[in-house]
């Protein structure tokens, strides 16, 4: 049994909510609540609620568990809420910062409790008068930026749903999601700014807006001198905040099943899909783990690292409903060096820090000792997401940014907009381990014959149902794409596409994606988007792109198949990078190009992304009989 590099002390201890919260329902440990909230889901969901101060009307039951499927399960089915108004409930502190945000350039501007109040109450008053109604589309192309997280708040205020991405979107992959999605309203910035560059984004702005004849209004946030007055439908967001009004808004109620969000996970055949979630079983959701698993109190002060194109916004912005303070950062966090999240988590106060595996072991790679030019007294949660949090990024952690802090290593995903395991700060922490299982949720690993596995590599599964269970995808009528993604390889089991295995102490490793979608940063994308734009080289006909596990962390890596005349040259390779840069986003550009005489295919002549990823990292290839030319796999085998 190996040592544990960090655990809570008994000073500390009777002061976690998670300890408040296992004394006020009896829960001897741990292990104990997690077999109750699965065991006895309505009393558990119900004592979710109270505890994390939901404001609604909950009820009864919390859970109507469905004889059929985990699909059916119903959560709070006679709850009347708008979650806004647990975002925004009266407080004693309204002087005080709601969000603090901070460029990379160091601009710094903060936005009260009181003025966060007022710019919703406009927001909302200023999307009724454009006639934005619940089930309406909403949507953003923006920076990490406060004006983001109001037009999210007031679309909610009205039942519209929302839906955003990153500025550094190109604009074939912001129509690709926005088109299926038909928003009504667009929200975007005139330009960011990124690793010391600002890049313009009105034309770009212009191309989008010309391919969603969906738009009714833009509204366009000036960082910059850019003019973008000519476009069509277009209104500036302090006109339109000033459009609004003062008069306190009246916020409908909604049940908890009402949809709020659509998020974006590409898959690997045909567009990004769009999956539609419950706004209050998002919430619900993220105050369980917030609250319960990261000790987030008002008053706190919470940072993660992320953009408007990853569920970590959304996750982010839901601390304002516990009260806290959340900081937005925008730009490149290693400019103009490393040390600018620190000197962040230094001057702000932070005691969340949330940041990404990627990031740590950068620091850890350029031997940087935090705790020798830095001081962090009021920080208490380190969390780490995105990919696998080895051991040597623990062992960093504890050595040179926080001795005493608990680091949560989450795994979960842009599906449930939430984690299925996570941290436990009443627990201790093990190096290289996510701690175990999220409450409420019943996670286990599979074999490929859906056996559950004590020991060894199999797939990530979660065998009941939860709040943050997505409605569905949007478009898919049927429910057919819903549920071969997530339940159709084990019979009403979701699973995730993860590999992962136990550890002796009861927590986890997570190994990789065990399906074809590429997670580069946390971040899930599809190969069919990589294909739409390598497929206009007329120098190539085919191609497979795999994320690759490698020096703890993972990249793309794009294989092709050439004509019979072509090469693949350095200008080839720079092209379509740059294609893939501008047309799609940054994080879909490859780390290596590499010609193949052949490409796996099945007998129904589909791509093997599967195959190429196993034979890649040295697994056993699934299924090889299902392969019209596994001959070809060898030379998978010995190029990278």
């Amino acid at each position: 049994m190996s040592t544990p590099i960090w655990q809570v002390s008994d000073e500390k201890r009777p002061g976690l909510a998670l300890t408040q919260f296992f004394t006020q329902h009896n829960l001897l440990s741990f292990t104990h609540a997690m077999e109750w909230s699965v065991r006895e889901p309505n009393e558990f969901w119900q004592a979710v609620w109270n505890a994390t101060g939901i404001v609604g009307s909950p009820g009864e039951p919390a859970v109507r568990l469905s004889s059929k499927s985990i699909v059916e399960t119903e959560f709070f089915p006679h709850a009347m809420l708008n979650i806004v108004d647990t975002f925004l409930q009266p407080r004693d502190n309204a002087n005080d910062d709601a969000m603090v945000y901070v460029s990379e350039s160091g601009e710094r501007h903060c936005i009260t409790w009181g003025q966060l109040h007022a710019d919703v109450n406009r927001a909302t008053h200023a999307l009724r008068q454009y006639g934005v109604q619940a089930g309406d589309r909403v949507a953003a192309w923006m920076p990490n930026r406060p004006e983001t997280i109001v037009l999210y708040l007031a679309s909610q205020a009205l039942g519209a749903i929302f839906t955003s991405t990153s500025s550094d979107f190109g604009v074939q992959g912001v129509v690709d999601r926005f088109s299926q999605t038909t928003p009504r309203v667009l929200l975007a910035a005139d330009a960011y700014s990124y690793g010391g560059k600002s890049f313009s984004c009105s034309e770009r702005l212009q191309e989008i807006v010309e391919a969603l004849p969906s738009l009714e209004h833009v509204i366009y946030v000036e960082t910059s001198s850019t003019q973008v007055n000519s476009l069509p439908l277009a209104k500036s967001w302090n006109d339109f905040l000033a459009s609004g009004s003062d008069v306190p808004v009246e916020r409908p109620l909604f049940p908890f099943n009402h949809p709020g969000l659509i998020l974006y996970s590409s898959g690997t055949t045909g567009m990004p899909k769009c999956i539609v979630h419950k706004a209050a079983g998002v919430l619900l959701t993220h105050l369980k783990e917030q609250q319960l698993h990261c000790d987030i109190h008002p008053g706190d002060t919470v940072f993660y690292f992320t953009t408007c194109g990853w569920m970590m916004w959304n996750w982010l912005t839901s601390a304002l409903a516990s009260g806290a303070t959340i900081v937005l950062f925008d730009g490149n966090p290693a400019y103009p060096n490393l040390n600018t999240l620190f000197d962040l988590c230094e001057q702000e106060e932070i005691t969340l820090f949330g940041t990404s595996a990627k990031f740590i072991d950068s620091c850890r790679k350029a031997e940087l000792a935090p705790t020798s030019t830095h001081r962090f007294p009021a920080l208490r949660t380190i969390c780490s997401t995105g990919s696998p949090l080895n051991a040597a990024g623990f062992e960093w952690v504890y050595e040179h940014f926080a001795t005493d802090a608990h680091l949560a290593s989450i795994s979960g995903g842009t599906d449930l907009c939430g984690c299925f395991v996570g941290g436990d700060p009443t627990r201790p922490v093990y190096s290289g381990e996510i701690q175990g299982a999220m409450l409420g949720m019943d996670v286990s690993i599979f074999n490929d014959s859906g056996k559950e596995l004590l020991t060894g590599t199999g797939e990530l599964v979660c065998r009941n149902a939860f709040p943050s269970m997505p409605i569905g995808f949007w478009g898919d009528t049927t429910g057919e794409k819903y549920h071969n993604t997530y339940f159709s390889r084990f019979e009403n089991t979701w699973t995730h596409g993860d590999f992962a295995s136990r550890t002796e102490h009861n927590g986890f490793v997570i190994h990789g994606r065990s399906d074809a979608t590429l997670n580069v940063g946390g971040v899930r994308m599809g190969t069919a988007e990589i294909y739409s734009q390598v497929e206009t080289f007329t120098e190539i006909i085919e191609s497979v792109a795999i994320a690759q596990e490698w020096d703890d962390d993972t990249r793309i890596v794009l294989f092709l198949r050439m004509t019979n005349n072509a090469q693949c040259t350095p200008e080839l390779e720079q092209a379509l990078r740059k294609r893939l840069r501008q047309f799609i986003s940054p994080r879909h550009v490859p780390a290596l190009i590499i010609p193949v005489s052949d490409i796996p295919r099945t007998r129904s002549g589909k791509i093997s992304e599967l195959a190429v990823t196993d034979i890649v990292h040295g697994r056993p290839v699934r299924n090889t009989e299902a392969l019209a030319n596994p001959e070809c796999l060898q030379e998978f085998a010995i190029t990278v």
